[in-house]
């Protein structure tokens, strides 16, 4: 099946899988913002589902010089001042969450810099003058996480308060890396040979669950959405080494033959004792739960590790829609949702 581009072609018809091989390009996406000249003491960044993804990914890469918060509420964290960087991002521009964030910002006198693809949020930057990256247009939020990445490290750079040097410049060579590996896991590329179809066909009919370390927690997150929103499938996530003080312990009990695949995504560059965590948890749990697909995150750096791992992690959830018989792009019901709210 994975093999029948006919086939690829009819289900995909949206071509998710096309846009995942090109997603390497926004790394060099450019966006025209001016220096920022923020005396800030923390940054807040608002945003819900795939435009949080960006932000989680920067936890990883490249970092940030002062504190850094995430924010998916409809009001905005108390310490929130004048001496605050507020980024409010949304894909569509229209997320109520985000918005309402937004006002909360305005009132305590936040600095706002707004990252949106179009909507109020658009329309709301330019009435007030406040600095706007605007996303290239995507079909959906989840496939534009490196556009996202690539727009927020931009921000950053430009108020000065990135802990990379450099990190527009990096991003933009890491984008050859990306490209490279990529190649790898394309429709054309037959499934003896096509790692993404290999384990899509191992996690098919399951329910994944994706470990990370603190370095790849981000992608491991991006992995879950991945399956929920392209494969229509349930899937969790958690971090080692949290996940050693409660749920490893639930994963003792019962048959050893549960309706889940386990997914590791294993980097050296994690710390030194949650790599061994890895290893200890896979031998004490042998035969309490199916055996880890380990994925090792390829690369000579922390960013290239992290984008390998988002990467590949989209390939295997579109291959595994398809295995499911569905689209990789439509989130009816989600849509269907935002509707019934507002009825």
């Amino acid at each position: 099946m994975l093999d029948d581009l006919k086939y690829i072609h009819q289900k995909d018809s949206q071509d998710a899988l096309g846009i995942a091989a090109a997603q390497w390009k926004m790394l060099e996406t450019e966006y025209d913002l001016p220096a920022l000249d923020y005396e800030v003491d923390n940054i807040v960044f608002a945003g819900m589902g795939g435009s949080a993804l960006w932000a989680q990914l920067s936890e990883t890469w490249p970092g940030y010089t002062v504190p850094f918060k995430i924010w998916r509420r409809y009001d905005a964290p108390d310490y929130v001042s004048n001496k605050t960087l507020m980024i409010i991002s949304s894909y569509s521009g229209n997320t109520e969450e985000t918005i309402s964030a937004l006002e909360a910002g305005e009132k305590a006198g936040a600095y706002i810099v707004i990252s949106a693809g179009g909507g109020k949020l658009v329309e709301i930057a330019k009435e007030k003058g406040y600095p706007l990256t605007l996303l290239p247009k995507s079909s959906q939020p989840r496939f534009a996480a490196l556009n996202g990445l690539k727009s927020l490290v931009t921000i950053l750079e430009r108020a000065g308060l990135v802990k990379e040097t450099g990190a527009e410049k990096t991003l933009h060579e890491a984008s050859q890396f990306l490209k490279k590996e990529i190649a790898n896991w394309l429709p054309d590329v037959p499934t003896d040979k096509n790692p993404a179809k290999q384990l899509a066909l191992e996690v098919a009919g399951t329910s994944p669950v994706i470990y990370g370390g603190p370095m790849m927690s981000p992608a491991a997150y991006k992995w879950k959405i991945s399956f929920n929103e392209n494969a229509k499938n349930v899937a969790w996530t958690d971090e080692i080494p949290e996940f050693s003080h409660n749920e490893f312990l639930g994963w003792t009990s019962h048959p050893v033959d549960k309706p889940y695949s386990i997914i590791d995504l294993r980097s050296s560059f994690e710390h030194p004792r949650v790599q061994k965590r890895f290893e200890v948890t896979e031998r004490l749990l042998s035969g309490q739960r199916p055996a880890p697909h380990v994925i090792e995150a390829k690369g000579d750096t922390v960013l290239e590790h992290l984008l390998y791992c988002v990467a590949f992690g989209d390939f295997v959830s579109m291959y595994t829609a398809l295995l499911n018989g569905l689209n990789p792009t439509p989130v009816d019901l989600i849509e269907k949702m935002k509707r019934a709210l507002d009825e």
